[in-house]
């Protein structure tokens, strides 16, 4: 990944860097460190995070709901991995609370239906590696959706990650929070109160990606 950031970075001025490679958080974290050293701002290293899991996440729900998944709005954030959070205290449906639109159609979101779609959302990569031995259809949806709000300056709010000063405690982290993008890359992070669960379950997830950058910084001095 240094490699191959210092040969774009001495080839392309003021590029905007878009990381896929698993695991995505920490090699944009790498890409972003050594872009930096370079003279790169920050905000134009992005990687696609939890883009894939909030449009599966959505989906879902829509699917459950029985409405459109374009007017709901709820986000996975966290790590692109096993610790991502699915940010259910937070989710509305045409801006109508999650569970007054539920309670409008005469559907449960009990422990279980919840506990089901996470299920879905958070493992569904392991069950399409097992189908067909890739997921490349997948993120190569997200990374189309990214790179058409970059292109065409949408200022589209998007579950990606790049490097972050603080997240529930756990400070210079890359994790994927809902962002602005826009044709200049990140350009702010979406103020959202989660409930004490979520706030935790973020706290570890950014606390397990923050323990991986230390192991592998540290490797690097050795």
């Amino acid at each position: 990944m240094t490699s191959v950031v210092e040969q774009i970075l001495t080839y392309a001025e003021n590029p905007i860097l878009i990381v896929a490679t698993n695991p995505v958080d920490i090699m944009t974290h790498i890409a972003a460190k050594v872009a930096v050293t370079k003279g790169l701002p920050v905000n134009r290293v992005i990687g696609s995070g939890t883009t894939l899991d909030t449009a599966r996440f959505r989906s879902l729900l829509g699917n459950y709901l029985e409405v459109d998944a374009q007017h709901v709005h709820g986000y996975v954030i966290g790590e692109h991995g096993d610790s991502e959070v699915l940010t259910w205290s937070i989710v509305d449906i045409g801006g109508v609370p999650l569970k007054q639109f539920a309670d409008m159609r005469g559907l449960s979101l009990d422990k279980d239906i919840r506990q089901s779609i996470d299920t879905d959302v958070r493992r569904a990569a392991y069950q399409i590696i097992e189908g067909k031995g890739a997921t490349y259809y997948g993120i190569g949806a997200a990374l189309s959706r990214i790179m058409d709000v970059l292109a065409h300056d949408h200022r589209a709010i998007l579950t990606v990650c790049t490097p972050t000063a603080e997240v529930a405690g756990i400070k210079d982290v890359t994790i994927s929070l809902p962002r602005l993008v826009r044709a200049d890359g990140v350009m702010d992070t979406l103020p959202f109160k989660l409930s004490e669960e979520e706030t935790q379950a973020l706290h570890q997830s950014a606390r397990l990606l923050r323990d991986r950058i230390d192991e592998y910084e540290a490797s690097q001095k050795n």
